[in-house]
């Protein structure tokens, strides 16, 4: 088994899960190299470290932008995916409006919408968190970003 150490940003995908020995956690954080949601990559990852699990499972929510560092640990056997042990984490962003629980955060690239059950508007936000507008509906989304990338000259 290979293994090496790496530093990753990346949003917490969803809630962390207990890991299978003591104060220990298992979460997956999602990584966006480009501004096209279908070149993201999920990291498996996990900590034995009780202060990150702690707050994982008390102060981290989904949609949170992390920066991580660990051992990465490649398999010997090439199906079974890398796992990334966390050894150090810091909280870079919170996820905008984390309170409602009832919502649901999707990726753009670098902009961030928060779906509601209870509304077809959608609040969207850049990934640092800076307000971009309400698009009237999901399918409106595209064409606000659009105008907000036009107006702020591509600055997210």
């Amino acid at each position: 088994m290979g293994s090496e150490e790496i530093a990753l940003d990346g949003y917490l995908d969803e809630e962390s899960v207990p890991g299978n020995h003591g104060a220990t956690a298992r979460f997956r954080i999602i990584i966006s190299p480009t501004d096209d949601f279908v070149d993201d990559v999920i990291w498996s990852c996990s900590t034995r470290n009780p202060r990150i699990a702690h707050a994982l499972f008390t102060e981290i929510h989904p949609g949170d932008l992390l920066h991580v560092s660990g051992v990465l640990t490649q398999p010997d056997n090439p199906a079974e995916p890398a796992r990334l042990t966390v050894d150090a984490l810091e909280v870079l962003a919170h996820a905008p409006a984390r309170a409602l629980q009832v919502m649901v955060l999707d990726r753009y690239g670098d902009y961030v919408a928060v779906f509601d059950a209870d509304t077809e508007a959608v609040p969207v936000f850049t990934a640092l968190g800076q307000w971009v507008g309400m698009a009237d509906n999901p399918d409106t989304i595209g064409t606000l970003i659009e105008i907000h990338e036009r107006v702020n000259g591509g600055d997210t």
